[in-house]
This record gives structure tokens, sequence and C-alpha cells, in this order.
């Protein structure tokens, strides 16, 4: 299957995203929220039409559907996973050894969801079917996140709303989006930062 079957997750009305509970918003808009200190509590599951390309990945998808899922029982969590990773599915792009994925599946399963799974810290939240465009919305990010200091934390925040947009991660657009010259950028790009923009580009094209 070429495309991802979202309707599997529908159909059992698996929860796979889930905006902030305890923090709030430092502004509310009629499109979303404005967290001035970011927020960690955003899952967005399956938001663009890139595919888990790693066993890391899996397992992080996993654990956040387990821990945004926990009325489901056992078996019923084992055959969601067991149906994310097959590769059929259209929600992952390589094939897992059945040992492999018994090993993810039950470290998942015994995890402590006292703490919740690691998770990207999000500033700028738009709200599923808000009407904006994608144009509209990098503006939005750009006049809200460039208020603030250009920090490495900043630059990250400008490229995981890029890529929510599905564009291209660019050092031009982030400079554009941060109102900052792209020396700056460059100035602040650390390592990670760069290796997370390449990983984040090559999701953007990986086919549906």
């Amino acid at each position: 299957m070429s495309y991802r079957n979202i309707e599997y997750l529908h159909r059992r009305r698996i929860i796979y995203r889930k905006l902030p509970v305890y923090d709030q918003p430092t502004q509310t808009f009629e499109w979303g929220g404005y967290y001035e200190q970011g927020t960690y509590e955003c899952y967005e599951l399956f938001r663009s039409n890139a595919k888990i390309t790693t066993y890391r990945s899996l397992k992080w998808h996993l654990l956040v559907l387990r821990y945004l899922n926990d009325n489901l029982i056992t078996d019923g969590f084992i055959n969601l996973a067991k149906y994310i990773s097959n590769k059929d599915n259209g929600f992952i792009t390589f094939k897992i050894p059945r040992k492999l994925l018994t090993i993810i599946i039950n470290e998942v399963v015994m995890h402590d969801f006292e703490t919740p799974p690691k998770n990207k810290l999000r500033k700028v939240i738009f709200k599923d079917g808000c009407g904006l465009s994608i144009i509209e919305k990098l503006k939005i990010v750009g006049s809200l996140i460039g208020r603030t200091k250009i920090t490495q934390e900043t630059i990250y925040d400008a490229m995981l709303e890029i890529h929510h947009n599905k564009q291209l991660i660019t050092i031009k657009n982030l400079a554009d989006i941060c109102k900052c010259s792209i020396r700056t950028i460059h100035r602040n790009m650390c390592k990670q930062l760069k290796l997370e923009k390449e990983q984040l580009n090559k999701e953007l094209h990986e086919k549906i």
C-alpha cells in the first residue's frame, strides 16, 4: 500500500493527536495558540505525509500511541502495533523482523508512562481545520517567533513549523521566519540542528 491507511485508526477510535492540557498558551487566537516558553505536551502523529523510516522512530510512535490511548487493552495495543509496523499498511518504509518487533512491543508495553514520552518543544500550535494557508501560517510563526532573541531553540521551533507545513527547510526561510540575517542562522546552527534539518527534509521527500 503506497498510502497510509489512517482510517484504520479512526475506525478503532485511536487517539494520535493531542493538544497541551496543563501548559497554557501565552496568547490564544482563532487559529490556535502561542506558547512563549514552549510546550512539550503537543503530540501530532501522522500530520505530514512522511513515513516512519527507522526502528527508533517506530518505537517512539508506538510509545506515544500507548501513552495517548491508556485505556487500550494490552492485546488491542499489540494488534495496533503490528498493524502500524506492517509496511504494506503505509506507515513505515521498511520491513521489520518479527523477533525485533516483539522486543519493541514488549518494551513499550512495560514502559513506565508516569513520565510522558520524549517530545519536541512547540511554541506555535495551529488547530486542525483552522483554514489558514501555508503562507499565512508561516507569516504568523515568523511574527511570533521573531519577537524573541534568536537561539538554537528558536531556530529548532521554526524548523518544526516549516516541516509541519510540508515545506523544505532552508537557511533562507529560517531567516525569514526568525526575522534575522542568514548569517545569524548560520552562527546559531549547531551540528545537531544541521542533522535534524537534514532528517526533516529527508522525511518530507518520502513517497506517500
